[in-house]
Order: structure tokens, then sequence, then C-alpha cells
């Protein structure tokens, strides 16, 4: 996931001049193997994708651009091979895990639980989960409002990512693995928080991990159902599901992933070494703060559940989505909303998040006029590789060179 030194555009003089062709200088745009519809107006937008995925050597990639509700580009870029098939084209239906992005999903099901009536965002986790504060007093302020804007008293800096933590966690509780989310949230809950509750903001994959528990405990349901039944259905979305941890247990339709790093499997007790993003982390347990798997389309798509037309939110909890925190905004006038990084920009906001982890790297912007873009690439920045973050700066070049907008609508033809 992106640290928040990744600054979405507040304004064209805001982002510095990046040439298209700086991207590389030794690559001349090397063409890819390509799907779906590009109209010839956004090609700023597919020459940009094109360069970054050939200077970083990515395989395989997607690109969706919506406007005003409208589903305007859908590209698939490079090949893969699927589980148990043959070397095949990324179509911009391809699934790709896509990390953080999963968190606006998360907060979108807390805020329209307060919206239906269920649950209320000022009422401490312990209360919901039923959570012991022996360890530290402290943990009754944690409030879903401090869960969903990342200020809850945790920080992967000084207690690490307790969603990284599989080998330690099951040590710690001498636990075979798979660990559960059960075992992740007794172990963090017998250690002290590491901030007060509401004084600071520090990105929390377990904050967002315990949303999810509360959504199946005020609902009823599985995290996975909720979200597919009362936010995608009502879209259209289908495709969109969680993921998986090994190969051999996905779908044709879901991309191949790579990364240079090996380590442990933690989903079974067997001890082999596997390609990171192969079991070297538990997919079930990252669900609500990032399992979950889409295509560009379906993410620009879920974006307008986001919007003023929005019949999935109202108008409230749109606006709760994006308020700011109780700690302000930070010093670069951006702030963290419920799920949605956020940036006044004239009379509106631009909305923006990324996702990563090893195999996977996403982004996803709501731009104030009403565009929406997202990339999806299957490999991340590694040690020695190209800056990846350099995407959000590239993307709104090519947004700027756009001069005429399509009017044509490709939603029928993928929902």
């Amino acid at each position: 996931m992106l640290s928040r030194r990744t600054l979405l555009k507040a304004g064209a003089a805001a982002v510095p001049a990046i040439a298209l062709g700086s991207l590389s200088e030794q690559a001349d745009a090397a063409t890819l193997v390509t799907s779906g519809v590009m109209p010839s107006q956004l090609a700023s937008f597919d020459k940009t994708v094109q360069q970054y995925m050939t200077e970083r050597s990515i395989s395989c990639g997607q690109l969706a651009i919506a406007r005003k509700g409208k589903i305007l580009a859908a590209r698939g870029y490079g090949t893969y091979i699927p589980n148990g098939g043959t070397l095949a084209k990324v179509q911009p239906t391809s699934l790709f895990r896509i990390a953080s992005l999963s968190k606006n999903i998360t907060s979108a099901a807390i805020l329209r639980l307060a919206q239906d009536g269920k649950l209320t965002l000022t009422t401490p986790i312990t209360k919901l989960l039923g959570l012991s504060s022996a360890a530290d007093g402290r943990l009754e302020q944690v409030t879903l409002w401090r869960l969903m804007q990342h200020t809850g008293g945790w920080d992967r800096e000084v207690s690490k990512d307790a969603l990284w933590l599989d080998q330690t966690i099951a040590a710690s509780l001498d636990k075979d693995f798979p660990i559960t989310h059960a075992d992740i949230i007794k172990y963090v809950t017998g250690k002290p928080l590491d901030f007060a509750p509401g004084s600071e903001m520090s990105y929390s994959n377990y904050g967002y991990m315990l949303l999810g528990r509360v959504i199946e405990k005020v609902s009823g349901m599985s995290y996975e159902a909720y979200v597919r039944t009362k936010l995608l259905a009502p879209r259209g979305i289908t495709r969109m599901r969680l993921g998986k941890s090994l190969r051999s247990e996905m779908s044709a339709s879901e991309v191949s992933y790579e990364s240079k790093y090996t380590t442990k499997i933690v989903v079974n007790d067997s001890g082999i070494t596997v390609p990171y993003p192969y079991g070297g982390f538990n997919m079930p347990n990252q669900d609500a703060n990032g399992g979950w798997l889409a295509s560009a389309v379906d993410l620009v798509r879920w974006a307008g559940v986001f919007d003023a037309s929005s019949t999935v939110l109202n108008a409230t909890s749109i606006s709760r989505a994006f308020a700011k925190p109780e700690i302000g905004v930070s010093t670069d006038g951006s702030w963290y909303g419920a799920g949605w990084y956020v940036r006044n920009w004239g009379s509106g906001l631009n909305t923006w998040h990324s996702g990563s982890m090893p195999g996977t790297f996403t982004f996803l912007v709501r731009q104030a006029l009403g565009v929406t873009w997202c990339v999806q690439f299957n490999r991340r920045e590694e040690e020695g590789s190209p800056d990846f973050d350099v995407v959000d700066k590239l993307l709104w070049q090519a947004h700027d060179a756009v001069t005429t907008w399509p009017t044509t609508d490709l939603t029928s033809r993928y929902f």
C-alpha cells in the first residue's frame, strides 16, 4: 500500500511536468499484446500504460476509464498462463488481486450498515466484538470511525503489521497453519496500543480486518456475501470475489502473479518454500483489508457507488466516506477519509487509493469533475526496480493530454 507521500494532483500546477516519452529513454513504447477497447481520443492513457509496463517488465496489466457514469475505455495488456490452462491474453474482465483497494469496499459496507440503522459509527470495537481491554484500557476508545480513518492506535512501524505476522502469531499461540482471524485478534488484543486512539493517523490493515468482523457480526452474513449482495449486485457487478492463496485454487480468469521473492508457506504446515504470491501470505485472512479480486472495469464501475447519483449509499454516507478525520489534514493538504485518500480540488474532491502486495500493484482515482481511472498490474515494486508510485503523476498527465472525450458508453458490454 502506498504511503502518505503519494500525493494526488490538486490542480494542474501541482504535478511536475513529466513528458510521456520520459518514462524510458531506451524503450520507445514497445507495443504489448492488447485486448478490449481504447478510443483514439484516449491514446495518451494507452501510451502511458504501455511505456510504464515496458520499463518495469510487467507482463500483465489493465486500464479502465469512465466519465460521468459512462465507461469509455477497457483494456487488457499482456499475456499469462492461467491455472491449468495455456497462454491467454489479459482481457478487460480478467481478475487481479486488488490489495488495499479493498478498503473503500469495506468502508462502504460499514457506512451502509450505519445508513440502514444497524450500527453507530461511534460505537467502540470492544463492545461490538466483545474484545477485552485488559492489555490497554485505551482499546475502549477505538471506534468504527477511527478504524476506518486509521487512527485506532496501531502503528506498523512500531508493532509491525499483524496481517503479515503469520509465523510470529502461530509460534506465539502454539497454533498450526493456517492461522485465523480469531488468532490474529487474540494476539493483537493481548498487546498495548502504539498510540492514543484518535491522536494520529497510521495506516492499519489490522483495523480494516476488524471492520470485516463487525460487518459479519452485525449483518449475520459472511463478509463476502454482505458486500456482494448489498453493494456490488445493485451496480451489476458479478465478477468480483475474494481471492485464494494458492495458484491451484485460482480460476482461469485470474492472472498469474510475479515476484522475485520466495518465502516459507503459511497456509499449511508443509514448510515448503514458495513464490511469495502463492502461499507466502494468507489471502482469506486479508479479506476486508486487501482480499478482493476484480477487473479494472469492475472498479471504475464500483467507484460510482460514491457519486451523488448512487443508489447504494445516500448523501450522508458519501459525505462520511470523504470526511476529514479528527486530527485534521496532513501538511500537504490531503487526508484519509473512510477507505479513500482525499484532497480538495476546486469546488469538488479528488479521491484515490492504491493497493500493493507481493505480485500486485493497483491504483484507482476519482477525479473531481467526473473522470475515473483504474490501472492494475501483476507485480509490484521490488528492490532494484524502477519507481512504481510515479504512475499517479503519469496518468494525471495522460488525463491532461485529452482534448476531446469520447461519447460512447461500454457499460452494457461488460455489465
